[in-house]
């Protein structure tokens, strides 16, 4: 398992080619990449904040989750935090695994549960000033099929 919290951008093709790379004998590798989107067109940035230490804590108990539900080979996870424009990737999680079911429920789990679980505080900076970004009810929704 790999979980990285920075600041930098990371290069989506390289981290999914050396992840590929890294687990000789999986049957399948799911990628997914989060965006920074800005669905009214007034978006200027995202700001991210965490707690070191702490974050890294309960994203590492959510990879151990899925490694112990799932027969996955290995799990990657990368989240960013500080400024972000529009467009950019915020978090990339891969998962790989013998067959491509384990791959992609793993995979889903750990998206519902970054989304929901992981401490990141996200405000959006705009047009019309800056405001946190608030808990939506879809997103906890979406655990209760875990």
């Amino acid at each position: 398992m790999r979980l990285s919290v920075q600041a930098e951008a990371f290069d989506l093709g390289a981290e999914a080619n050396a992840f590929a790379a890294s687990v000789p004998g999986a049957g399948a590798v799911v990628t997914f990449t989060g965006l920074v989107r800005d669905n009214a067109g007034r978006l200027s940035a995202m700001e991210i904040e965490h707690y070191p230490g702490m974050t890294e804590k309960a994203i590492g108990a959510i990879m151990d989750q899925a490694m112990s539900r799932w027969s996955l080979v290995d799990a990657l996870v990368i989240h960013r935090h500080g400024l972000l424009r529009s467009g950019e990737p915020i978090m990339m999680v891969a998962t790989a695994a013998p067959h491509r079911a384990d791959a992609f429920a793993a995979a889903e789990f750990l998206m519902d549960y970054l989304k929901s679980r992981a401490p990141f505080w996200k405000k959006e900076i705009g047009a019309d000033g800056v405001e946190w970004v608030a808990a939506k009810e879809a997103d906890e929704a979406a655990l209760d099929r875990w």
